[in-house]
Order: C-alpha cells, then structure tokens, then sequence
C-alpha cells in the first residue's frame, strides 16, 4: 500500500524531498491548494503539482530530475533551417492564457489533460503577479506554438509547450533559450525526461544534484531587464548567434 502525507490547506509546508516514492517516481504529498504562496514555496524546494482529473491534487519531486542548461540547448541543422527562413513571429508575456489553453489541449497520445481549469486560474494568479512567463510564436498573427512556465531566481521551471505548426514549440524554446543566456539565467527546471526533450539538449541529473543546483540558483536575480525582450533583436541571427557564443 502506498502511503504519502496528506497535506492541511491552512499550513504551508511540504515533507523533505527525501520522502518521494520511487513508485510512483517521485510523488511526495497529496492536498493542500494551488495558493500562489504554496506554489512558490513548491517550486522553490524542487517540488512541483502534477495529476488529472478526479484524481487528488498530487505533489512530485523525481530522481532523477530532467534539466537544461541554456547554453547546452541543441540547435539541429533543421531548426536552424527554420530560422534562416523565417515564417513566424516571436512575443513574450503577450498571449500567456492563450499559450496555457493551448497547451491543456489533449495530446494524440493522451486523450487527458493534467492542466485543469484550477491549474489554469493559479498559473494566471502567477503571472499576473510577475512570476510565471510565455514565449509565443505567431505565424500570419495566429498563435502556433508556445511554451509556458516560472522564473524565480536564475530558474526557469517549464511547464509546458504546444505548437500547431512544425517545429513551432522548438522555435519557442530556442528563443526562449536565447534570451534566458542573455539574462543570466542557469537552469531550465524540464521535470522528466523524453526523447523529444533529449534530443533538444536536456539531461537527466540525480535529485541530489537538482537540489544543490537549485539552492545555487533559485535566490540570485537575473539581470534587470529580464522578461523585457527588445522584440527588435529576435532576429535569426541574434538566435543562430547566441546559441553558438
């Protein structure tokens, strides 16, 4: 039998990271909410809510955990090819509901989706209040990819992606990369791993190694500009160029 804390919705406070299961991987507590203030304090301990419809609301922190160092992103020859021949627009913070609705769409493979209309209202709760972030990418100004998230530090915790349009959501990724470099960011928080996400660069870590690389992370800014993209660089080259620097 599977046993996990059950969490009261009037403290905020989570077990150490050290309780997660290893089957299910990585699922540590049930309950509680998603206040903005515990989802901060979830994310900042390397712990992040993830379950489907009736099912309890679910906290996890795996080992290993995925991640991507910005200047490890993998630029293919494809994607490249993308970007010398532009067809697409890229914003930040500008379509953020849109970005998360597209990404709770079902997958082909997955008739279900874990970003229920209550993930949709805190992640918004979070973005109005400056943490939670989008990259959208446009084509003939319809929205066709995107990806979503949070920044707290030098931390980029990526939810989730979509795109409607090839190589949509790998674009938005790499812009998203680009400028996270560029702002002096460390690490971009990936959850689990896939082959779709290694072959763009992301790698597996022990959580022990998550968890010293957040504490170095998570508290130091990033600079003073960050999320005030000058649209005016987003350029194939600015990102052809600031991948290979």
């Amino acid at each position: 039998m599977i046993f996990v804390k059950k969490l009261d919705k009037d403290t905020l406070s989570f077990p150490p990271v050290a309780c997660a299961l290893d089957d299910p991987n990585g699922l540590l507590a049930l309950g509680g909410d998603l206040s903005v203030d515990r989802l901060l304090l979830a994310y900042q301990s390397g712990i992040f809510p993830w379950y489907s419809k009736n099912q309890p609301l679910l906290w996890w922190s795996p080992d290993p955990r995925a991640i991507l160092f910005p200047d490890q992103f993998h630029l293919s020859r494809s994607l490249q090819k993308a970007f010398k021949n532009p067809w697409f627009d890229i914003t930040f913070d500008r379509a953020f509901e849109q970005v998360m609705h597209a990404c709770a769409q079902p997958r082909k493979e997955d008739k279900d989706t874990w970003i229920l209309p209550e993930m949709l209202e805190a992640y918004q709760q979070l973005f109005s209040k400056g943490f939670a972030h989008s990259v959208e990418v446009w084509h003939n100004q319809t929205l066709v990819g995107g990806v979503y998230g949070l920044a707290i530090g030098q931390i980029f915790f990526a939810e989730s992606m979509f795109h409607f349009k090839t190589n949509a959501s790998k674009i938005a990724l790499t812009a998203l990369c680009a400028w996270l470099k560029v702002w002096r960011y460390q690490l971009i928080d990936c959850q689990f791993l896939t082959s779709h996400l290694e072959s763009l660069g992301v790698i597996e870590v022990s959580r022990d190694d998550y968890m010293s690389l957040l504490k170095q992370s998570v508290n130091k800014e990033p600079k003073h500009d960050a999320w005030n993209a000058n649209t005016s660089l987003n350029s194939p080259d600015f990102f052809i160029e600031t991948h290979r620097a």
